[in-house]
């Protein structure tokens, strides 16, 4: 159990880490334990909930994870992080209007970020703006073009989308950049198949 009372800023900054921590080792349980011990003492802690959120989400929570989000937000209107995660909630849930409106949000407090874009990209793709979509997915691509859950959402739209000969110039990149990945070496054989 983390230090349960959180006073001065060094022991705020390192009750986040350690909660980093927990999160980075798949310990979401206990982060959200901790989280919510925090808000309890601290119930105006934006952060926190942001955290609660993030947790929540990776354990599939979500409507936890949605109202902990609108509660960052209400406290913080312009953590472009709260913001991306509330979109990625929603589009976890398939609410592309949603999803796009708040990732939209997210981009313009926090412009050029590749994993906020990826995200927008990827759910205006599916709310139907394919050629949008496929355009910041790209523009998140040259941001970070080593990233392998940027380059997979754009090699499955691009698959989606019958550009079979783009995805595979995509996910033969992904299988260099890691040669194990398994999603990668399926999306290759079909477009193979569809290319031949």
């Amino acid at each position: 159990m983390l230090k349960n009372k959180v006073t001065g800023r060094e022991e705020y900054n390192e009750f986040f880490e350690q909660v980093e921590t927990l999160k980075q080792s798949g310990k979401h349980e206990l982060a959200v334990k901790e989280l919510e011990g925090l808000i309890c003492e601290d119930f105006n802690n934006s952060h926190a909930y942001e955290e609660l959120g993030d947790n929540l989400l990776s354990l599939r929570k979500l409507e936890g994870a949605e109202k902990a989000l609108k509660q960052a937000i209400k406290l913080n209107p312009i953590s472009a992080n709260a913001h991306y995660l509330l979109g990625f909630v929603y589009g976890s849930k398939t609410n592309w209007t949603r999803s796009v409106a708040q990732l939209d949000l997210a981009n313009k407090i926090e412009p050029n970020h590749a994993e906020i874009l990826r995200c927008l990209g990827w759910s205006l793709f599916h709310y139907g703006e394919k050629i949008q979509g496929l355009a910041i997915l790209l523009r998140a691509a040259s941001l970070a073009p080593e990233d392998i859950l940027v380059l997979t959402d754009l090699g499955v739209c691009l698959l989606n989308s019958k550009k079979f000969t783009e995805a595979y110039e995509i996910f033969n990149k992904i299988l260099k950049l890691d040669p194990t990945h398994h999603h990668a070496t399926e999306c290759l054989k079909l477009c193979e198949y569809y290319n031949s």
